[in-house]
């Protein structure tokens, strides 16, 4: 109940930030011809939708909390392509409106307000591109993200520049309170984001321990620098994003594989690709790293499961073994069951553990290996529904069950369909894929 609340609240908010000035331009304004009044609830629609673009993932946390990551991200693509699609329907109208205006989109001879026009659109067509071709283009995950941020900086600015250097609607008695309402809202939020993070010394942990589990896959154990209060308090399943610097922009989500009881310490399984993680690997002990987070909704706190079926591929096995160990550590009686798909016996992590786990839980692990050796008897290939029939056969179809699914999008898709060819109703399925960004 306090979550559909939550949920409410959060939609309203969005539907009035997304909507009202064009509404309260449209209530206020006197009679204009059609395309005039087309161009100004346009431009105002995707200026709106620009502002809400650029707070939803600024990492709010009851935000993040109330609809989880993998929604907001989506939601942030979808009004990115809403913001192109206004935009253009905006210099349309404008045309339509008085066809001269044509020599407005002409760069060199184009005053400074459609200059900005034309250069904020410009970010945001590649900005676009970026985003929805990033598999694409093979562009390295520090590389893409510095050209988002750098892109997502201009088409604000020129936005800004544009609304003010038109000296129209911003000159309004109403609306011009209005819109610098909404540019203050978005400047708070992102100063919150960026420059409010490296007040917060409570981020700051120390590195413990770095555990190798696998030749590519390491464990960071850290733990914080200055413990205040309850120490560092998550759900498991939740996520957090690390920087080697407390100023640094270069920053990467892991989730958080330790207990949710042992506030002294949180782990952090991260497999060596790529220059970032690699660094994590190699870091000395005593040396400091900065943790924003706790993030997400994908935990089992949220949910009333009586029994609770988890189902990983590679390193998504972490939120998995926070989920088990937290479990364990509560004396949860419910029933476990995790479907873990690796490559080869090489990535199958935490086995030595999970056997422990299961003298203190009802817990029951299936292995599935893609990739199997000539001595492998387990379960082979991908999952589908004969493999989850079989693992869901020892609980009660008459109990409500969960289901966690973390990995790759193309598991966790194919997973999807198996579930839902068998029953499962939507609401029981969570899910968090590693490309979240």
């Amino acid at each position: 109940m306090e979550r559909t609340r939550a949920r409410t609240a959060w939609a309203a908010v969005l539907l009035v930030v997304l909507t009202g000035p064009a509404l309260i331009w449209l209530v206020r304004s006197n009679p204009i011809g059609m395309w005039r009044q087309l161009s100004i609830v346009t431009g105002l629609l995707a200026l709106s939708a620009l502002v809400c673009t650029a707070c939803l993932p600024s990492r709010l946390r009851n935000l993040t909390r109330t609809f989880g990551i993998e929604n907001i991200l989506g939601l942030h693509r979808q009004l990115g392509v809403l913001c192109a699609v206004l935009i253009a329907l905006h210099l349309a109208a404008v045309v339509a409106a008085n066809p001269t205006q044509v020599a407005l989109l002409m760069f060199p001879t184009a005053p400074n307000r459609a200059r900005a026009a034309v250069g904020a659109t410009l970010a945001l067509a590649g900005l676009l591109t970026l985003a929805l071709q990033r598999r694409r283009l093979k562009i390295a995950y520090e590389v893409w993200r510095w050209l988002h941020l750098l892109l997502a900086i201009s088409t604000l600015g020129l936005s800004a520049l544009h609304v003010l250097w038109l000296k129209h609607l911003v000159t309004d008695a109403v609306l011009g309170p209005v819109l610098t309402g909404l540019g203050l809202l978005m400047i708070a939020v992102l100063v919150a984001r960026w420059l409010g993070r490296t007040m917060r010394t409570s981020e700051e942990f120390v590195v413990e321990q770095v555990r190798r589990e696998n030749p590519t896959v390491a464990t960071l154990v850290l733990s914080p620098r200055r413990r205040r209060g309850r120490g560092f308090v998550f759900s498991p399943g939740q996520f957090a994003w690390i920087r080697l610097q407390r100023s640094a922009v270069e920053e990467h989500p892991f989730t958080i594989a330790s207990s949710a009881h042992d506030p002294e310490f949180a782990e952090f399984t991260i497999r060596g690709t790529g220059d970032f993680a690699s660094s994590v690997r190699t870091l000395p002990e005593g040396s400091s790293v900065w943790v924003d987070g706790p993030y997400g909704s994908f935990t089992v706190d949220d949910v009333p499961a009586a029994g609770l079926v988890l189902i990983a591929a590679g390193v998504g096995i972490t939120p998995m073994m926070s989920m088990l160990r937290t479990a364990a550590d509560r004396g949860d009686l419910r029933p476990h069951r995790l479907v873990y798909v690796a490559r080869d016996t090489t990535d199958l992590l935490f086995r030595d553990e999970l056997l422990v786990l299961r003298s203190h839980l009802d817990l029951v692990v299936t292995e599935v290996l893609r990739r199997p050796s000539g001595d492998w008897t387990g379960h082979t290939g991908e999952i589908d529904v004969s493999l989850l029939s079989t693992v869901l056969a020892s609980l009660d179809s008459g109990d409500r069950h969960d289901y966690f699914l973390c990995g790759p999008p193309s598991m966790v898709d194919d997973t999807l369909g198996a579930l839902q060819a068998i029953g499962v109703p939507d609401d029981r399925i969570h899910t968090e894929q590693f490309d979240m960004a």
